[in-house]
């Protein structure tokens, strides 16, 4: 990875327009922006390269995919220290209905959203994957009703 550069207000309108709609044309991006369409098509590759773009992704209906129920699982292990962390990392990467896992700070050590078919198959995952885990000391599963993110990230500079 090269050094990271210093990124300007150009970089930061080409990044929420991505943001926004990540299979805009470069044509369209670099006229929104006020630049060359192979200034533009430079920047966003810096950008990848740099590290700054990790991916382009697609938003996909949980219903198309047969997943009518997330959820939160609050995790809360025994003892916070580096092998139990990384022992539980390695227990929830795996599996397939586990979206998003997020190490946080306060009463709980992970939130781990999940994605099931249905309230039996998010007491399956809660009772025979996570519970069968010996380092989890507390467990607490939270439905998600609804998502409000646009997965657009704040510009603050």
């Amino acid at each position: 990875m090269t050094p990271r550069r210093t990124l300007d207000r150009t970089d930061h309108q080409i990044i929420r327009l991505l943001q926004q709609k990540a299979r805009l044309p470069n044509k369209r991006v670099a006229a929104a922006v006020g630049i060359s369409a192979s200034t533009c098509s430079d920047r966003t590759r810096r950008m990848e390269r740099d590290g700054v773009l990790r991916g382009f992704h697609a938003d996909v209906s949980p219903d198309a995919l047969g997943i009518g129920v997330q959820a939160i699982v609050s995790v809360r292990l025994r003892r916070q220290n580096a092998d139990e962390v990384d022992a539980f990392l390695n227990h929830v990467r795996p599996m397939l209905e586990v979206a998003n896992v997020f190490h946080v700070s306060g009463a709980n050590d992970f939130l781990v959203h999940v994605c099931v078919r249905d309230t039996h198959h998010l007491r399956k995952v809660v009772v025979e994957a996570f519970s069968a885990f010996p380092e989890i000391g507390h467990l607490e599963s939270s439905l998600v009703f609804d998502h409000l993110g646009s997965g657009i990230l704040p510009d603050f500079n």
